[in-house]
């Protein structure tokens, strides 16, 4: 989902649902950012996660090969290309969890 399609569904969300919070963090083990939007929707109460994170371009493990070393995992990112990826979830309050929604199940209900 590219960076007009997002603040399009955030704005349709605003418009047609009660926003609960909205909230935007940099992620801790990578470089990126996570927005969440949490809001009252046809299915109840639901969030919409999108993380933003730089392309991975290559990987280069590091370590000796002494017994018991470690050996860890340096990544490059692309400094032009960003992957987005975007999780949608209904919360229910029987279980007091976070379940995942689909494509299909909203397509469905």
């Amino acid at each position: 989902m590219t960076d007009e399609k997002w603040q399009e569904t955030k704005g349709q969300i605003k418009d047609s649902f009660e926003v609960l919070e909205e909230d935007m963090a940099e992620l801790n083990d990578s470089p990126g950012t996570v927005e969440t939007i949490l809001f009252n929707g046809p299915l109840g109460k639901m969030k919409l996660v999108r993380t933003s994170i730089p392309l991975v371009v290559g990987e280069k493990a590091l370590g000796s090969r002494r017994i018991g070393s470690d050996k860890t995992i340096q990544k490059k990112y692309s400094d032009t290309e960003t992957v987005h990826t975007l999780k949608a979830f209904r919360y229910e309050e029987e279980t007091d969890t976070w379940v995942k929604v689909d494509g299909e199940s909203l397509l469905n209900d």
